[in-house]
């Protein structure tokens, strides 16, 4: 059956509550929206991670990334840059790079921040580059989508964002909820559009 993965890492669960927003547009959609994550890199570089979270959503397999029809990843900015775990999973894909297992599926990004000025665009722009090395069809959202102008908290052309506030207290806006739908419906279409024309 297709799916879209929902692939992220987040320690505050407000990337978490993204995911949350995309997997509901998936569903519009009319696409099953498989939610994954990561386990934390351990300071020891100890390998020490549970094989299954105690909670939440499971990890991510290679075989979960490389069945999928296509890919919505998220990560909190780590100055202006994706979360060493989420780097951490995708440095082991070389196996689906060389056998071009991504190839021309579509995907779409995700991230939060502390402040507006946290660098949400250039996190955003730092999960691209192995989406684009790995052939996948890399797409943001368009100003069709109003949020985009109105919205006064997260929300790119990048891919959907969301501001935490310093205590990571904030919920997620209107305009965040709406972008970050539009956005799973968005790859999620893409994803049937490219079935459809195989």
């Amino acid at each position: 059956m297709a799916y879209i993965l929902i692939l992220y890492y987040s320690r505050s669960d407000s990337v978490k509550h993204l995911a949350l927003q995309l997997a509901r547009g998936v569903e519009k959609a009319g696409l099953e929206a498989r939610l994954r994550t990561v386990p934390a890199v351990a300071p020891s570089h100890d390998a020490n991670a549970r094989a299954i979270p105690e909670s939440g959503a499971p990890y991510c397999t290679l075989e979960d990334l490389r069945d999928c029809s296509g890919l919505l990843l998220g990560s909190p900015t780590r100055f202006g840059n994706m979360a060493a775990p989420l780097k951490y999973f995708l440095d082991q894909t070389s196996d689906l790079w060389m056998a071009g297992s991504l190839i021309g599926k579509p995907a779409g990004l995700f991230t939060s921040s502390a402040s507006l000025h946290g660098g949400q665009e250039s996190t955003l722009l730092s999960m691209m580059i192995p989406l684009l090395h790995h052939g996948m069809l890399v797409t943001g959202i368009p100003y069709a989508e109003k949020g985009l102008m109105n919205t006064r908290t997260g929300g790119t052309p990048y891919g959907a964002s969301h501001v935490a506030g310093i205590d990571n207290s904030a919920v997620l806006s209107d305009d965040e909820k709406q972008l970050a739908q539009a956005l799973g419906t968005r790859v999620a279409e893409l994803a049937l559009t490219l079935r459809k024309s195989a």
